[in-house]
């Protein structure tokens, strides 16, 4: 410590202060040095769970659209001696792979068309290795055809494309028949590059397929030979009443909307200002309809169904009627029919007096070869079969579930002058509670919805047993599966006596049938 003399004090003596020596520190070495620790790298978020779409199999019904079709390649894969096996699909995969990543197996093709579907498309066969096949539909493609085609959906028995181009055609294609300029993007008809004398045997055909895939618990000696399809006395301009729609985006419309019908394979409307096979009054509806919308089209906020439809104000003058509380007038030979616009009625008015004819030439009693006492009419709708079918008996009873449609049928009769028909409101499953007549003197005809019958009514009907049944039907399939319920019930007392084809929609796939059947 060091003293050093400062100022003087109060007393003359001089002040000391304290000097300490300056002292530099190291803390290198007034400290101990700590331990080096190991940083640690922050902790990862967790990882996001990546969601699998897990696949469901939807259910198909065997008699719809799907059903059929999927029976078709069945049949196809087992006379061509392939397993199931080796066409079906992973779509558990399918569904797992990233979003947006396009599937290896969609894409363009060559491909042989070896089978004509009951849907109208085309089923080509596709051998990837010696275990693996593709079965590829392609719409507007004939069986015996080798097309390019473009692959875009994948379903479990199937893939689904479109026709490119037709690389070897087949003998029956005529591509002069065509008469739509649409033909080849709507999905309204199926068949008008084949001659119409083919589409009524490839119709006949589904018929005899429809029995073959519905019916395989029925020997086939039971059934009689497919007759030959009942023409339609027109084969273009028949269709009474046309459903053209367009939709609206959720941000609203700029511009007047496609109108017309949906493209083939696609959620999507096709602009079509006229169709062939649509009358002249339904057409001249549509271009008057079309331009109402194009002149409206901002009050729209919402898609819409437009309603075409042809009313006879006499059997010559007809207009086309836009509104479903509209009372539609038509006329089938000497009858005539009223029924509310926006209810069910046949759309082709050419063939329906064949119809109803071969119908009431049918409803003879085998045993005596006579008419029937009485005469059943269930799903009978606004009269049709029960009011042309009413002199060919003493009695008639239609039995219908609506209300309303009883009351047209009602009002129909009366304006017909018939006398002997009289209508009840009732399921046509409990049809015979209300039903008294001797089934020996009874005849039936059955005209269902295109699920066809259900249990109860077919249970009721062998339990009744009436002597002839006359079962038209608009869905073969379900026609089939129905008459092979009744032929392997203990209870039956039924032959089939005849099978027959009419074709109310040319230049379509859809055939309509009517079978006879009787103690």
């Amino acid at each position: 410590m060091l003293l050093r003399a400062g100022r003087f004090g109060s007393f003359g003596l001089p002040l000391f202060r304290i000097i300490r020596p300056f002292t530099v520190m190291s803390s290198v070495m007034s400290e101990p040095v700590p331990a080096k620790r190991e940083i640690s790298p922050p902790p990862r978020p967790p990882k996001k769970k990546v969601k699998v779409k897990k696949y469901k199999e939807p259910p198909v019904d065997p008699v719809s659209s799907e059903g059929v079709l999927i029976n078709d390649i069945k049949s196809l894969l087992q006379s061509k001696g392939i397993s199931e096996q080796n066409v079906i699909n992973d779509m558990q995969e399918f569904f797992s792979r990233p979003k947006g990543e396009p599937h290896p197996e969609h894409g363009p093709v060559t491909v042989k068309i070896e089978g004509q579907s009951s849907v109208g498309d085309g089923i080509g066969l596709y051998e990837v290795s010696p275990d693996r096949y593709r079965v590829i539909t392609v719409p507007f493609a004939l069986a015996g055809e080798t097309v390019e085609a473009k692959v875009f959906k994948t379903f479990k028995y199937y893939f689904q494309a479109d026709l490119i181009k037709v690389v070897t055609p087949s003998p029956v294609r005529n591509n002069d028949l065509i008469k739509c300029k649409y033909f080849g993007q709507c999905s309204g008809c199926q068949y008008q590059m084949i001659p119409y004398e083919n589409q009524l045997e490839m119709k006949r055909q589904v018929i005899v397929n429809a029995f073959k895939h519905y019916a395989t618990g029925i020997d086939r000696s039971r059934l009689p030979e497919v007759l030959p399809t009942m023409a339609s006395p027109l084969t273009h301009g028949y269709r009474t009443k046309l459903t053209p729609h367009f939709d609206v985006p959720r941000q609203g419309l700029q511009a007047p909307p496609p109108i017309g019908f949906g493209i083939k394979g696609q959620k999507k409307v096709l602009d079509i200002e006229e169709c062939p096979i649509g009358t002249s009054i339904v057409n001249k509806g549509m271009t008057e309809q079309r331009k109402h919308v194009h002149d409206n089209y901002a009050s729209y906020k919402r898609g819409a169904t437009l309603l075409l439809r042809e009313n006879a104000l006499t059997p010559e003058e007809r207009v086309c009627t836009t509104s479903t509380k509209e009372i539609i007038t038509e006329y089938i030979d000497q009858f005539k029919f009223q029924y509310p616009a926006g209810s069910f009625f046949q759309n082709n008015n050419s063939i329906l007096p064949l119809v109803t004819a071969y119908v009431r030439d049918n409803i003879v009693l085998p045993s005596t070869g006579k008419l029937p006492k009485y005469l059943v009419d269930t799903y009978c709708g606004s009269g049709l079969f029960a009011v042309t079918c009413s002199t060919a008996s003493e009695s008639v009873i239609g039995v219908e579930i609506s209300k309303d449609s009883v009351a047209y049928a009602q009002k129909n009769a009366d304006m017909n002058g018939v006398k002997n028909a009289s209508f009840i409101v009732g399921e046509a499953e409990k049809i015979f509670e209300k039903v008294n007549t001797n089934p020996e003197d009874t005849s039936i005809i059955i005209d269902p919805p295109r699920k066809g019958c259900d249990k109860a009514f077919l249970d009721q009907l062998l339990d009744f047993s009436p002597a002839k049944v006359v079962y038209v039907s608009c869905n073969v399939h379900s026609q089939a599966r129905d008459i092979e319920y009744i032929l392997s019930d203990p209870r039956n007392k039924y032959k089939v006596e005849s099978i027959r084809g009419f074709d109310f929609f040319p230049q379509t796939h859809h055939v309509e049938s009517v079978a006879v059947l009787s103690t």
